[in-house]
């Protein structure tokens, strides 16, 4: 007994190390101590980090036919550190003149309130809106409540003018019948242009656990979104996956903590661009 008991508990060690070699470092341990995405969207109206009177006015905005937006993911802030994240923002931000910025997920390794809080103030110091996108490492340690009380809602829409911005919380690597009958009613009122965030991928060109666990969930948005939605980018994998289906581009691209590499979008009156850039040396340069 002691002995199928200690090769359980060796077992679990190897299988978090192998699945901390790929993407976004996976934690066993982390994963049982999360939560689950219907708790999470018991509070999609509750957002203090877009309610609180300093930053409101990420919520309305004016956008003209042409326009860009900045897209970084898995940026893992760890016990204080950024990773250069907040000054390639800064930098970023001052080359491109973006309207807004959104940050795909995995904010932090592991959802500590001292960590989402330097998120905070980067995002406040960028003179632009910034929208967050929860991560699975977000929720790890049983940090969830955390992520609660500093900002709220998992699963929201944002309209600017022409546009529709609409986040998906796939923080558990699957949506729910719930979020996903949200998005299909969201897209029967949607405008010109319509972009979906989210962390967990469609799809990926590492191993398939990075990626929405749910054949069936990844069919539904795809049809959701046909001829109808711009670009949907996604994150977690640490890797880059471009796909086109339906007149929709499905993105995934690499982790900045790693490599400092964000997403520029450029949308026009006819359609919707992306390009990759890399901070690096104190410029940014595109790849």
């Amino acid at each position: 007994m002691v002995k199928n008991i200690f090769k359980i508990l060796i077992s679990v060690i190897l299988l978090s190390a192998v699945l901390s070699a790929f993407g976004c470092g996976n934690d066993f341990f982390g994963l049982i101590y999360s939560n689950d995405v219907d708790e999470r969207l018991e509070y999609k109206d509750s957002f203090p980090f877009l309610d609180d009177e300093k930053r409101e006015w990420r919520k309305s905005l004016t956008l003209d036919d042409n326009y860009k937006f900045l897209v970084v993911t898995d940026t893992h802030i760890e016990d204080g550190e950024d990773y250069k994240l907040g000054s390639a923002l800064l930098k970023a931000v001052e080359e491109h003149k973006p309207k807004f910025v959104v940050n795909l997920g995995d904010i932090t390794q592991s959802g500590t309130a001292h960590d989402i809080s330097l998120f905070i103030d980067i995002a406040d110091s960028l003179g632009v809106p910034f929208y967050p996108v929860i991560g699975n490492h977000d929720i790890y340690f049983g940090n969830w409540p955390v992520w609660r009380d500093l900002i709220g809602s998992t699963n929201y829409r944002i309209d600017h003018s022409n546009t529709t911005l609409l986040f998906l919380d796939s923080a558990n690597a699957f949506f729910g019948k719930r979020q996903l009958d949200w998005l299909e009613n969201e897209f029967k009122k949607t405008d010109e242009n319509v972009f979906v965030f989210t962390h967990a991928p469609l799809f990926t060109t590492g191993i398939k656990m990075q990626q929405v666990t749910d054949s069936r969930e990844r069919a539904r948005i795809m049809s959701i979104l046909k001829n109808k939605g711009d670009i949907m980018l996604m994150g977690h994998s640490h890797q880059r996956a471009e796909n086109e289906a339906g007149n929709v581009q499905y993105v995934t691209f690499e982790d900045f903590r790693s490599t400092n590499i964000y997403c520029v979008v450029s949308v026009t009156s006819a359609k919707a661009t992306y390009e990759f850039w890399k901070y690096e040396n104190g410029v940014v340069k595109k790849l």
